[in-house]
């Protein structure tokens, strides 16, 4: 009887690829966990500087008013919007208002507009700063925890 086996071309030729093709899995797996460094300030994580915002915020009569009280720049703001038992996130600057500023609120900058939260239990306002990284100006939403919560009347 005649045994026959993969010729050792085709053989080396697939082990070749199976290499490259891990290879490719574990960069990409690698390149993954690392992110882009945010910094403001100098150099100072953006992470980190979440800490150092301070904001006060006031939801009445159907006017949505924040006042930076900090040292921090706030570029913009997300708005968590829960209401029976769900929530949804919007962007204060792009979908909820016109108003917001430009350029965010500078130390003692104010902002008021009338937005309406209908059918919402509660709101929750979470800082978005601006940082510079190596691919120029960036957005940094900072987490949960930093933001304020409103009860919606």
């Amino acid at each position: 009887m005649k045994k026959r086996g993969i010729s050792p071309v085709i053989a080396t030729v697939l082990l070749v690829a199976m290499i490259i093709v891990v290879g490719l899995i574990v960069f990409l797996w690698f390149s993954g966990m690392t992110e882009e460094t945010i910094t403001k300030f100098g150099g100072t994580n953006v992470k980190l500087v979440c800490d150092d915002v301070q904001f006060q915020s006031d939801y009445n009569s159907g006017i949505l008013s924040i006042v930076n009280i900090g040292n921090v720049p706030v570029f913009g703001m997300k708005v968590k919007i829960f209401s029976e038992g769900s929530h949804e996130t919007k962007n204060l600057k792009d979908d909820l208002s016109g108003n917001w500023p430009k350029l965010g609120l500078n130390q003692g900058g104010a902002f008021s507009d009338s937005i309406e939260f209908a059918g919402a239990e509660k709101i929750v306002l979470i800082p978005v700063l601006m940082g510079s990284s190596d691919k120029g100006e960036k957005t940094f939403a900072c987490e949960d925890r930093y933001g304020h919560e409103i009860t919606v009347e």
